[in-house]
């Protein structure tokens, strides 16, 4: 190597080369040190299998409900009747304690519509996860509850049948999870 430095007349010497070959050793010798830390933080080969299901729907009868497991909760999938769909539509939002949706298929500041929660454009499909947002509890449904959708017996609190909080501590509507219909008669979750 015999490149003068700019301006000067100053070669360079071994010693500038073992210094530049030992720096970039020691960036080499940190980064294979550290990968595996970094890549451990990856989800396992479980979790990325569990991250979306499908869901056979075409035995679900008008006016019952499916619960299936997608990432260790509960997830209620349900057909509902046409006055379910009407009792959900009528509600004025002046009537719910959280206006927003809470569905990840739409936009973030969608108003709580009953057409805003459900899976498809008809009402009848309705996909939430079943986890009360007061304090985590299991509600139950068909029907249960002042509203005729869902009832956390833990703490009291009633939802409607499209999901939404309407009496009790709940602060929020019950989450809507992203879901689509991939046939007929499969939902994916996920």
């Amino acid at each position: 190597m015999n490149v003068a430095h700019e301006g000067t007349d100053v070669q360079p010497t071994r010693r500038d080369f073992l210094y530049v070959a030992t720096g970039a050793a020691g960036v080499v010798g940190v980064g294979a040190a550290v990968w595996p830390l970094v890549d451990q933080m990856n989800p396992s080969a479980d979790v990325l299998a569990l991250s979306s299901i499908e869901v056979d729907v075409g035995d679900v009868e008008e006016g019952t409900q499916l619960t299936v497991k997608w990432r260790g909760k509960p997830v209620f999938i349900r057909k509902r009747t046409a006055a379910e769909i009407e009792a959900a539509r009528s509600t004025p939002l002046a009537d719910l304690k959280d206006t927003a949706s809470r569905n990840a298929n739409g936009p973030a500041d969608a108003d709580a519509e009953d057409a805003n929660r459900t899976l498809d454009a008809d009402g009848a499909w309705l996909v939430m996860i079943g986890v009360c947002t007061h304090l985590g509890c299991i509600p139950i449904g068909n029907g249960a509850g002042e509203f005729g959708g869902w009832f956390c017996p833990c703490h009291g609190s009633h939802y409607d049948t499209s999901g939404r909080i309407r009496k009790g501590p709940a602060p929020e509507n019950l989450p809507v999870p992203t879901a689509s219909f991939v046939s007929d008669t499969v939902i994916k979750l996920g």
